[in-house]
């Protein structure tokens, strides 16, 4: 194959996440639920004589373009186990902020690990041998059907109805580390969650879906707020307030570890109306509109991202 391969690399969105426990080798257990929303990074794959990569876009800044970078791990891990001594060119058009709890970095390898399978006819890599990559490759190789991730990332269930409606998502350019997200966690009162939450049953119904989702919530909340600096840390709550009282608003909360924030609504019309709200009030932070992917009726869901 001598001509490039392209994809959206969508964002992953944790609308409910549940801390269950912590296991004897340090990894902490979760139940959280996993949507992928139409916007994203790009991947675009080419032959070349060794492995390369070249980082573009607005969030291009302060991401490596060597062998720390997650696709690279990727590509040689995809490499290694098919046997493969070919090289390949990736282009990473960064338009996700970077340790924002979008799983940018895992849906960037997730999407090279895809693409360069076909460019060097090799078969895919399954998931749970991606699992050496990160707790949050696997499921985001499944994007974009919608999942419950449960363990470290290792158990995924795919949800027979996925979500349907829109998301702002919102992130006021400030990094949260997952390790000390973890921290902060243990050092919180909360007790762990239970295990082995029910997906819900109609996630196609929104009004029940945000139910379900005011139920469970995210554990990583409470302490986010407690974690930042005292510059920072009305960011957060000022964000889920303002995503809250915005009309046609129905759920809204942190996504994974932070520190983007999501807020769901029943259409694109609501959602790009929020969002031109926020964008005028804050214009410092990144704010974008997307659709919860996965649909049947969606049809071409690749190539959608939005700066």
């Amino acid at each position: 194959m001598s001509q490039g391969l392209s994809a959206c690399a969508p964002a992953k969105v944790n609308l409910q996440l549940c801390v269950t426990g912590r296991r004897t080798d340090g990894y902490h257990t979760l139940e959280s639920l996993v949507v992928f929303a139409g916007v994203g990074d790009r991947i675009t794959v080419s032959p070349g004589p060794d492995l390369s990569l070249t980082v573009t876009g607005p969030f291009a800044q302060g991401v490596p373009d060597d062998e720390r970078n997650l696709v690279i791990k990727a590509a040689r891990l995809l490499a290694r186990h098919r046997g493969v001594r070919a090289g390949a060119h990736i282009v990473l058009d960064k338009h996700l902020p970077h340790g924002g709890g979008i799983g940018g970095g895992s849906s960037d390898a997730a999407t090279a690990l895809r693409l360069l399978a076909r460019l060097w006819q090799v078969k895919p890599l399954e998931a749970q041998a991606a699992l050496s990559l990160g707790a949050d490759v696997p499921v985001c190789m499944m994007a974009p059907e919608a999942q419950m991730m449960r363990g470290i990332g290792e158990r995924l269930l795919p949800l027979p109805v996925p979500p349907e409606g829109w998301l702002v998502l919102v992130n006021p350019r400030i990094e949260t580390p997952t390790g000390a997200m973890f921290q902060a966690l243990e050092r919180s009162e909360a007790p762990p969650a239970e295990d082995q939450i029910q997906p819900p049953a109609r996630a196609g119904d929104l009004s029940a879906f945000a139910e379900w989702l005011g139920r469970y919530g995210n554990d990583f909340a409470a302490p986010l707020c407690d974690l930042q600096s005292p510059a920072h840390r009305p960011q957060i709550p000022q964000i889920l307030a303002q995503l809250r009282a915005t009309a046609g608003c129905h759920a809204a909360n942190l996504s994974g570890s932070g520190s983007t924030c999501w807020g769901l609504f029943a259409d694109e019309a609501r959602a790009g109306y929020a969002a031109m709200r926020l964008r005028e009030e804050f214009p410092h932070w990144w704010v974008q509109p997307a659709p919860i992917l996965g649909h049947p009726d969606q049809g071409d869901q690749d190539g959608r991202h939005n700066t």
